[in-house]
Parts: structure tokens; C-alpha cells; sequence
């Protein structure tokens, strides 16, 4: 397997007369979703061995850990995690939150190691 690159080395900033669009990823493959995390709950504490993943916290806070660090993230942050570096989001708010995720690399979820789960899973 190579090395995926960080997408923030490759991501763009372009100026518009109507504004600007930040462009994550250029012809790669991809998987894009939109997690909604109800409130109280939170997915698994989880590594995986063919992707990285690229997260903007749409609504918000989202509680995040990635590695050994864990913080409140807020609407708009962004958040790279390497591939095979442990990480979780949670929402200990009283509304959903909500998360866009880009998957950098093979996606299949048979690739999810659940170190940690709520769910028994």
C-alpha cells in the first residue's frame, strides 16, 4: 500500500467575484458522507488500515479524540486523521450534531478495528 497524502497539502483555497470554494480532492479515490451523531451518543473508538479521513464539523460541538488528544470541536473545524491512527466522535450536546467525512483510500468497512464500542459490536 502507499502512503496517502495529507489532502490539506493538496487543498486549495479559490477566489471568486461571488466568494471562494475550498477543493478537498482532486481525481483520487474518495468516500464521502455526512455522520449525524444523536445526541448523548457516539461511534466506536476505531483505526483503519486503508483509509484516511478528513472531517468538517458541519453542526456542532462534536467531542473528537484522534491519537492521545480529545477536544470539543467546533462548527467549521477541521480534523485529519492518518491512516491506522486511532480516533471517535461523540456528541455530548442535547441537539444531532453533524460531521462531513472524506475517506481518503479504499473504503470497505470490514476495515473498521473497534478498540473501543458502546454498541458491543
Amino acid at each position: 500500500m502507499t502512503d496517502l497524502p495529507d489532502p490539506r497539502e493538496g487543498m486549495f483555497v479559490s477566489e471568486r467575484p461571488w466568494g471562494s470554494f475550498q477543493q478537498f480532492t482532486f481525481n483520487e479515490p474518495t468516500t464521502v458522507k455526512v455522520i449525524t451523531v444523536e445526541p448523548g451518543q457516539r461511534l466506536s473508538l476505531q483505526t483503519h488500515a486503508l483509509r484516511a479521513e478528513f472531517w468538517q464539523v458541519l453542526d456542532g460541538p462534536i467531542d473528537v479524540t484522534v491519537g492521545e488528544r480529545t477536544w470539543s470541536a467546533q462548527p467549521g473545524e477541521q480534523v485529519w486523521i492518518p491512516v491506522g491512527t486511532r480516533h471517535r466522535m461523540g456528541n455530548s450536546a442535547e441537539v444531532p450534531g453533524r460531521v462531513l467525512e472524506v475517506g481518503y483510500g479504499e473504503f470497505d468497512e470490514a476495515d473498521i478495528v473497534r478498540l473501543e464500542d458502546d454498541y458491543q459490536r
